[in-house]
């Protein structure tokens, strides 16, 4: 319609013959000729009247162009409702179409194409626009890389993880030993130290380690797989189901992996996975540095530009892997986690707490409260005991020490306390005659300190150093004759021979 006008406004305004303003608007004459009798036939002269645009213009020229046949229209809803079923086909849509109206009905290809132009219609894609920094895309490639079992010679395909950006489709990737939690977890960890920083949203496919139970509107995210986002300040925010247009920048990554870094290494062959990953990391910064038609920058030059800045900064530490359990507290208030025991508070006896575990600490909750944490320890058959976590007569127990227990014996005299310090002389270990000791120290509560002193100095003198022994002699009294002669001392006499005699 703007050259219509052009005609219009050269031969009224301009005066110009059919042929002159034929060249110039480079159409031919007979063109032009139609115009403007179409025009004169119109009533329209130049200047064009003010509601004259381009579509009433045409109307006026043109007419209101062909009616639409009066052949039923097939229900467009019905033949994409009719189409999810399982067999059905628009062959067989038209069929039953053309049964319906038998006498006056499309053919199949007008069917076909009518269905389709409709169809085009529903299917618009919107372009997503990522800002900078703000969403990480991770899946599974489709395609593995082939590792082989240096031991058994068996080729195993390892599935690698990709991760890209949304602003600047800058890549990483990695084989992993498997798609199960700890690799998925682990893979995210390198991918942000590879990165350099995090992004605000993670945007993952609705895969099993990463989402416990798929929903359109709010997936249930494995609890590990959000305690890693936690630790990093990300939310995951998961794909639907079956739309993968909500993930279509790492659609795309998976395909320039594929195409630009495992399949150039198809010719390999890997016996390790660190051995493959090296090669992995090397096609990687080809696949990184090269030039993406359109926009005239490769992916590590937008990423520097574009997403780098604009990301978080990592934590000061990277997140570890944790597994967790459900235990119940023994009686003798430890919970047992690999074959090592670790004490929680002793009032959680047959409580139910959660543990938490890393390669380096264990930490106990009861109800969502962090009760004890502890480090790690791999000896099995084990404990590891906090004296906080003990009740006060578990602690006053283990208050007993040699020194301690001498200090008590002191108290009552010194004969008793180097009696004590015999009994746990005599002993194998120390501890084996606290019992003996304890029990000594406590006759001052039934006998007089002075007495059990006494008991003890006898018990000394006759090398009876034992509790039963110091117990006799308070029984019999012979602690009260500890001034009197001991009959058991032979008296000085000439008639006596003495152990000289035999010499």
């Amino acid at each position: 319609m703007r050259k219509t006008k052009e005609i219009i406004r050269l031969a009224h305004e301009a005066g110009l013959s059919r042929r002159q303003i034929a060249r110039s608007l480079q159409v031919s004459p007979t063109t032009v000729g139609e115009c403007l009798k179409r025009a004169e036939a119109a009533g329209i002269a130049w200047p064009l009247p003010e509601e004259a645009d381009d579509e009433a213009l045409e109307v006026m020229l043109y007419g209101e162009g062909k009616k639409e046949p009066a052949r039923p229209m097939p229900e467009m809803a019905y033949l994409r409702t009719e189409l999810s079923r399982r067999g059905v086909t628009l062959r067989l849509l038209w069929s039953e179409y053309a049964d319906e109206h038998p006498e006056d009905h499309y053919s199949y290809p007008q069917f076909c194409n009518i269905y389709r132009t409709w169809a085009r219609g529903l299917e618009v894609s919107m372009r997503q626009v990522h800002r900078a920094g703000e969403k990480t895309f991770v899946d599974w490639a489709g395609q593995g890389i082939p590792v082989v079992d240096a031991s058994t010679g068996e080729v195993i395909e390892r599935p690698v993880f990709v991760a890209a950006l949304g602003a600047s489709s800058y890549t990483y990737a990695e084989a992993c030993p498997s798609q199960e939690l700890p690799h998925w977890t682990g893979a995210h960890t390198r991918a942000f130290s590879f990165f350099g920083g995090v992004s605000r949203i993670l945007v993952p496919d609705n895969t099993k380690t990463g989402v416990t139970h798929p929903c359109r509107y709010e997936p249930d995210i494995n609890p590990t797989y959000a305690e890693m986002a936690a630790h990093y300040g990300c939310a995951v925010i998961p794909a639907r189901v079956r739309k993968p247009k909500d993930k279509a920048k790492v659609e795309n990554a998976v395909l320039q992996v594929e195409r630009w870094v495992i399949a150039p290494l198809r010719g390999r062959t890997f016996f390790s996975l660190a051995e493959a990953n090296q090669a992995i990391s090397e096609r990687l910064d080809f696949l990184n540095n090269r030039t993406m038609k359109g926009l005239g920058a490769s992916r590590r030059e937008l990423f520097c530009r574009i997403d780098r800045p604009a990301l978080l900064p990592l934590p000061s530490c990277p997140y570890e892997f944790a597994h967790r359990k459900r235990a119940r507290v023994n009686i003798d208030y430890h919970v047992e986690v690999c074959g090592h025991y670790y004490s929680v508070p002793y009032r959680l006896v047959r409580e139910q707490v959660e543990v938490r575990y890393t390669q380096r600490t264990v930490e106990v909750y009861h109800r969502g409260r962090r009760v004890a944490s502890h480090p790690r320890s791999y000896a099995r058959g084990r404990a590891t005991t906090q004296d906080d976590h003990r009740p006060a007569s578990h602690r006053a127990y283990l208050e007993w020490t040699p020194s301690r227990i001498i200090s008590w014996a002191e108290e009552t005299g010194p004969a008793t306390a180097e009696l004590v310090s015999a009994i746990m002389a005599s002993k194998p270990h120390p501890e084996m005659g606290f019992r003996s000791c304890l029990g000594i120290i406590r006759l001052s509560a039934r006998y007089s300190p002075a007495r059990v002193e006494a008991a003890a100095g006898r018990a000394l003198a006759s090398g009876a150093v034992s509790y039963r022994s110091i117990k006799s002699i308070l029984s019999a009294g012979l602690d009260r004759i500890a001034d009197e002669e001991d009959p058991l001392v032979l008296p000085e006499h000439e008639n006596i021979r003495g152990p000289e005699y035999y010499n």
